[in-house]
């Protein structure tokens, strides 16, 4: 992997990790009435994203196990649909898909 492709590995881990710890000890309730904690979930969100669309084809092929294109799509829609969001799909976003992400991340930069 290119020393560019992992250092887009380590923001989409980063951001990945910000975005839990912003939800540690929140409910999902929590996204509809304190607008910080939303913006602060969907820009961790968006980054992930950015950073996957920034990895090269080769880098993507290294790990096949990411949902690369389901991360950028992810983004795609934080980004352009901004005045849309579904505040579930970020919730199940940040609490459920996060996590593994981050495990198949870190396992790939420490290989």
């Amino acid at each position: 992997m290119s020393p560019e492709d992992r250092i887009r590995l380590e923001h989409m881990l980063d951001a990945a990790r910000m975005a839990q710890s912003f939800v540690a000890g929140r409910q999902r309730a929590d996204l509809d009435t304190d607008q910080m904690l939303l913006f602060a979930v969907v820009q961790a969100i968006g980054i992930v994203g950015e950073a996957a669309s920034r990895i090269s084809p080769e880098g993507r092929a290294t790990l096949p196990d990411l949902p690369w294109k389901a991360i950028i799509a992810m983004r795609n829609r934080l980004v352009h649909a901004y005045f849309d969001i579904n505040h579930e799909v970020v919730w199940q976003t940040a609490t459920a898909e996060l996590p593994p992400l981050q495990t198949l991340l870190q396992a790939a930069l420490d290989a």
